[in-house]
């Protein structure tokens, strides 16, 4: 069992070896990614990166392609897997516990996500590019799933930009229940940054939309919320529903996906 820290910071030195020397050169062989908008990926400070997910592939192109290293949220089942256990630490991610250790979803899961929320908003303060897949899992038909509030959560908590990203051709080159990867070009696209509403103007804006209220022990609507903490996003549900969509909007007119049956 893997030990569970909030971040597994990972290694500069063996990000950079993978990258450039051991991964990343296959990985451009097999698959030559073609990118587009690169100049919206900001050269410093934190922020993050948006993206279906549609392969196993998408991870591993995604950081291949972008100027800065990506620190992804990882769920805890595959970093506690022996195979993947020493690269998941060596690249540096953060875990999200999204079961009870019996496997059975419940408080503790609810738990997780928040934790790993809470150690998104630290990463991205300390001036990391977060990766992200809102959908929080490979989608199962290619079409585009709605996406979980936890990425706009991080967002309006730690104040910081959300790059969408659309990944095409992974699903491909690499689909569910194939047993190794087919060599062929994908394409990755990136957006114009999303920026939110700062965590004070959060109650104004739940306020003013019918039917929503704030949380038990959350600041009232109209109250300015305490930045960085949970009532600064987590207490404002529309908020954070209508950020997220947003931002597969976004994602889904950069991959030209169909959207899902749970977001039509």
């Amino acid at each position: 069992m893997a030990e569970r820290r909030p971040i597994l910071a990972g290694s500069p030195v063996c990000w950079t070896i993978l990258k450039f020397v051991v991964l990343g050169p296959l990985l451009r062989l097999l698959f030559r990614p073609r990118v587009s908008g690169l100049e919206h990926i900001p050269l410093t400070g934190g922020a993050i990166v948006a993206a279906n997910h549609v392969s196993f592939l998408d991870p591993l192109l995604l950081p291949l392609v972008v100027p800065r290293r990506v620190m992804f949220l990882a769920k805890m089942k595959y970093i506690d897997k022996p195979l993947l256990r020493w690269f998941l630490r060596a690249v540096g991610v953060i875990p999200v516990a999204t079961d009870e250790p019996g496997g059975i979803p419940g408080a503790a899961g609810a738990a997780g996500a928040a934790g790993a929320v809470a150690a998104g908003v630290r990463a991205v303060r300390d001036g990391r590019l977060v990766g992200i897949f809102p959908e929080g899992t490979r989608s199962p038909d290619g079409r585009l799933h709605r996406g979980k509030t936890g990425v706009a959560r991080i967002a309006i908590q730690a104040g910081v930009p959300v790059i969408p990203a659309g990944i095409t051709g992974t699903d491909l080159a690499f689909p569910r229940g194939a047993r190794l990867p087919r060599p062929r070009s994908v394409r990755i696209a990136f957006g114009p940054p999303i920026s939110f509403p700062a965590p004070a103007d959060a109650a104004c804006a739940d306020a003013a939309a019918p039917g929503t209220a704030a949380a038990p022990g959350t600041a009232a609507p109209g109250t300015a919320a305490a930045p960085g903490t949970a009532a600064a996003a987590g207490g404002y549900p529309a908020l954070t529903r209508r950020a997220t969509d947003q931002v597969m909007a976004a994602i889904g007119a950069l991959s030209g996906q169909q959207a899902g049956a749970d977001i039509t």
